[in-house]
């Protein structure tokens, strides 16, 4: 059994324990159905929304046996040849499968795709390089074979790897330009959160600019040097800008429940065999776009 004390987070409880759990929201709701979650020792619904001061009971999940199957899921490939594959990921989709979550990821539709994926990460993340958040769109590269992974994951550590993000924050940002140079590390309290702390951390610096800027939000473009986990929803908040939408470091009520406003919307790299630079982008995505054009014509 666990119990979790909400503070200072707000929206739908399927969507905060899809993120604290790192369970698929069918799963979570599921849980909820079947009265295995409980909020202030009562049944709940997936629709409830949580409040400061909520007690949330997660009483004792079984584990399940992890099957990865094939999966004829779309995607949405921007580039690919004989080492490497470039996807613009979707809003909802996780990168692999993981406990409560075992069809309808990058990986299941990877499987069913292409027999020709590095196997360095092991059975359940074939291909899988780096990652970005289920609620978090944009571009990821996969690795076909083990040599591309290997030197696409140097890379990647070497800081050579070129990722901007954008970005909708709340509030209006004063600077043009800034740094966020604080480390980051598992939240003690919230075992599926992370948070800006001196314990047990590693260093995160994120980079970014303003685009635009509107009544109570701001437009960003970020760029990493380091990738920790949710470091831009995790270093965002702490500068007090959290990012629209985020169900779990946001601090504002939700717009909806489609998914917070970050996007990976450039990535570049060394191609691992012809070792040319290599260089793509990404719309913003529609759901990104039409919380970000109510901003623009002053509805929010």
């Amino acid at each position: 059994m666990e119990k979790i004390e909400i503070n200072n987070q707000s929206g739908r409880i399927d969507m905060y324990l899809m993120e604290y759990l790192g369970y698929s929201r069918s799963y979570i709701q599921n849980l909820i159905k079947n009265k295995t979650i409980l909020v202030n020792d009562k049944e709940t619904k997936s629709s409830y929304n949580i409040k400061n001061g909520d007690i949330i009971t997660i009483n004792d999940i079984k584990e399940e046996v992890m099957d990865v199957a094939a999966e004829d899921i779309p995607l949405d490939i921007v580039y690919e040849d004989n080492d490497v594959i470039v996807i613009n990921k979707p809003n909802g989709m996780v990168v692999h499968p993981a406990p409560g979550n075992y069809s309808g990821t990058l990986v299941n539709a990877l499987k069913y795709y292409s027999d020709n994926l590095s196997d360095i990460n092991g059975e359940f993340r074939p291909g899988i390089v780096h990652r970005i958040d289920a609620y978090t769109t944009g571009l990821l590269m996969i690795a076909k074979n083990n040599k591309a992974h290997e030197v696409l994951a140097k890379e990647l550590e070497e800081k050579k790897t070129t990722r901007k993000y954008v970005a909708l924050v709340w509030g209006v940002i004063e600077h043009d330009r800034g740094t966020i140079d604080a480390p980051i590390g598992r939240d003690e309290k919230d075992r599926k959160k992370m948070c800006v702390t001196s314990v047990n951390s590693k260093k995160a610096i994120t980079h970014f600019k303003v685009l635009e800027r509107f009544k109570d939000a701001t437009l960003i473009e970020l760029s990493l040097e380091t990738g920790r986990t949710h470091q831009i929803r995790v270093h965002m908040n702490y500068i007090n800008h959290p990012v629209v939408n985020d169900p779990v470091y946001g601090k504002r009520k939700l717009i909806n429940d489609e998914g917070q406003c970050l996007h990976a919307k450039t990535l570049g790299f060394i191609h691992p065999t012809t070792g040319k630079y290599m260089e793509f982008d990404s719309e913003l995505p529609n759901k990104f776009e039409n919380i970000l054009n109510k901003f623009r014509e002053g509805e929010l």
